[in-house]
């Protein structure tokens, strides 16, 4: 069937732009780009109130704390005899340097998260009363009304242990139900493998990017985080399956047509679907993120980038390996030889049952 729009042609060009996109990524991921919240690592939530009309600057509120504790560990530090909290105090923070990141929300409440602080200790008065001193008389912080949520790092352990399973179970259900949804094609569960890639793609583009954003700009991951990875896996996957099953439909209507000019056919009839579904998602999520609140910003960044890679993915990469896997060029491409290359017009045409 003759095309004007030949998508699998270029095929190993897609392939390549992915690898592009991802390597910087990957080095960055390596370096110790992505950056744990306290939902990870263990730390203290605040809820600090102010007065709604004079709620002060967030970097002012970070600022205030990281000073006030710096300065309760070096007079800590210079303590001739120091208890065993004490001391365990200054091994933690020897291993981890204290951070607070200020979110603000609605009614003069603002969310500060930073390294593990509990309730009724010196370090935790030192702190708020440095708030006291630096916003209670001009922005009305209350130390009544003071808010502390402490997680530990057994609980973080947990989160992410559970985050990872999470990742790991929804690939494996992904693979499973590919492989049975098309099982009446030949051989079905490399349909489920090229959309697995696929999805490894896309996370791997949301990962590396954020490793980017936390190498130089600090930016942070956290629970909601994970959350973003795993709607972006279902959207890729779904996008995949779309284009699959085009591909399973004319392999029955045009069973002498060659496998590539047949995945390039499918592509072409599910193209402008694609686009326009992707479209709609990016517009929305864009309007969420210029015009949504701070809290939400890191998420749906998260979403805007997997659902971008997964378009791209589900067209550009999908379908290519498909074609890549039939034709036996990931053989050639490493030196090896399956036997003599067999013409496309004369490889045999894979049909339902």
């Amino acid at each position: 069937m003759k095309q004007s729009l030949n998508l699998v042609k270029h095929r190993w060009t897609f392939i390549i732009i992915s690898l592009i996109i991802i390597i910087p990524g990957v080095i960055f991921i390596l370096l110790g780009g992505l950056r744990a919240s306290i939902d990870f690592t263990g730390g203290t939530s605040w809820d600090i109130y102010f007065n709604k009309d004079k709620v002060p600057a967030g970097a002012n509120i970070e600022k205030t704390l990281v000073d006030a504790d710096a300065a309760f560990i070096s007079q800590l530090q210079s303590k001739p005899n120091k208890n065993q909290a004490e001391q365990d105090l200054l091994a933690q923070r020897s291993r981890q340097q204290f951070q607070a990141i200020a979110q603000q929300s609605d009614n003069g409440l603002v969310v500060v998260r930073t390294g593990q602080i509990y309730d009724n200790t010196d370090e935790k008065t030192a702190l708020t009363n440095a708030l006291t001193q630096k916003f209670g008389a001009s922005n009305g912080f209350d130390p009544q009304k003071l808010g502390l949520n402490t997680s530990g790092p057994t609980v973080a352990g947990e989160v992410t242990t559970r985050s990872f399973v999470a990742v790991i179970l929804a690939s494996l259900g992904i693979l499973a139900y590919l492989a049975y949804a098309f099982r009446k094609v030949k051989r079905p569960w490399r349909y489920g493998l090229c959309a697995i890639f696929a999805m490894v793609h896309d996370v791997l583009v949301v990962l590396g990017i954020f490793a980017i954003l936390g190498y130089f700009f600090g930016v942070e991951i956290d629970a909601l985080f994970v959350t973003a990875l795993l709607t972006v896996i279902g959207f890729s996957v779904h996008d995949s399956i779309v284009v699959f099953d085009r591909i399973r439909e004319n392999q029955i209507r045009n069973p002498g047509e060659p496998f590539d000019s047949l995945v390039n056919h499918s592509l072409v009839q599910t193209l402008v679907r694609s686009l326009t579904t992707s479209l709609t998602v990016i517009f929305t999520l864009s309007a969420l993120y210029l015009f949504g609140g701070t809290t939400v910003h890191n998420f749906v960044l998260a979403l805007l980038i997997g659902i971008i890679s997964g378009t791209y993915s589900s067209i550009f990469n999908a379908s290519m390996l498909l074609v890549i896997w039939e034709k036996g060029e990931f053989g050639r491409l490493i030196g090896r030889k399956n036997g003599p290359k067999v013409p496309a017009s004369r490889q045999p045409v894979t049909t339902a049952r």
